[in-house]
């Protein structure tokens, strides 16, 4: 396996260039559709999935790794501390690597006194290299994960918009989809979408950088992939948000829920901007009492919105005060998103 360290970026940045000059073009002339399909019975995977390890780059690569080595030497134990810096990953604990593979049973593990345990595969890690080989064909899949890790990565990089080159995804831990190197054409495909959807802006730089937009932003806040986030209107599923208390409000989703009511009413933007609240609320500064008071308002809204018949004006009046307290929380991204989605509730009850 090639280490990321070879990769001419240079010539990745020139190519990347050029793609990025094209993005509005392409989308008009050829928009990239990706088949989405969310059901439990999905082959692919997405970051929403990272208890799995398909899920999990950095386990997955071990996995591939470890099969390698397996083909090498059959019946010999392996050093995992060696995979850790063969390829480069200083933050990842060798021990803990083997022991997260044991809890799936995918190792056997030989224990000393002392040192790196080291592991060997199990009938079941062989399953799941086979997989992981398999998923490796699949070019949905493999795009739908590096559409979610490369919005993730961004706004764990950059989330304050700051313009960054995209060809610094592909050098990092979560550029591997099933235990492979994500290409340039596969982030170049990803690029596209994300920016057909407004998750991303291209900004006109030399070498060509991108930013993540408000709404990337609340993409990657809400804890779903990217497509959940393109596609809230899938057949056969709703989502409710539920929020227990004022005090820590917990945020979310039943499947196939429905919202009737007789009103003619559609509360959805309401639910998404009380859902959006109590996952921010504590991340925007405010004093306590700011605090609870508007994690309470975001609950009544919520509570309204998401009863039989909930009511015009009392809609507009929490989500109102909403917006109010988000006001006095600063310009910060975070409440620019909700004060943005509060505007977009309130506009759908003129």
């Amino acid at each position: 396996m090639a280490r990321k360290t070879k990769i001419d970026q240079r010539a990745i940045e020139r190519h990347l260039k050029d793609i990025a000059k094209g993005y509005e073009r392409a989308a008009r002339r050829n928009p990239i559709r990706v088949p989405i399909q969310t059901d439990a019975a999905t082959e692919g995977v997405s970051m929403a999935g990272r208890d799995a390890v398909e899920g999990n780059p950095v386990l997955a690569r071990l996995l591939m790794w470890l099969d390698a080595q397996a083909q090498l030497n059959p019946a010999h134990y392996v050093d995992v501390t060696r995979f850790v810096e063969e390829q480069q990953l200083d933050g990842e604990d060798p021990s803990v690597l083997a022991f997260e593979l044991e809890q799936r049973d995918l190792v056997k593990i030989a224990r000393t006194m002392g040192g790196t345990p080291d592991v060997h595969l199990s009938d079941v890690g062989r399953v799941a290299v086979n997989r992981l080989k398999k998923l490796q064909q699949d070019r949905a899949a493999r795009l739908r994960y590096t559409i979610d890790a490369f919005l993730r990565w961004l706004f764990d990089t950059a989330g304050d918009q700051a313009p960054t080159a995209p060809s610094l995804f592909l050098a990092t831990p979560s550029s591997y989809f099933a235990g492979a190197d994500i290409s340039a054409t596969d982030l170049h495909q990803a690029l596209a979408y994300l920016a057909e959807h407004n998750l991303i802006e291209r900004i006109d730089t030399d070498p060509a950088t991108v930013a993540i937009t408000p709404e990337g932003v609340s993409c990657a806040l809400s804890g779903g992939s990217v497509q959940d986030h393109t596609n809230p209107a899938r057949a056969g599923t709703t989502y409710n948000n539920f929020m227990p208390n004022a005090q820590g409000i917990i945020i979310g989703e039943q499947q196939n829920v429905t919202q009737n009511n007789t009103a003619g009413i559609d509360p959805s933007a309401f639910i998404q901007l009380a859902g959006y609240v109590g996952q921010i609320s504590e991340t925007l500064g405010l004093a306590e009492p700011d605090r609870v008071e508007l994690a309470r308002v975001a609950q009544e809204l919520h509570t309204e919105a998401t009863s039989p018949n909930p009511e015009p004006g009392r809609m507009r009046q929490f989500a109102a005060q909403v917006k109010d307290k988000l006001l006095e929380a600063g310009s910060t991204m975070a409440a620019t998103v909700g004060i943005q989605m509060a505007e977009q509730a309130l506009g759908t009850l003129m």
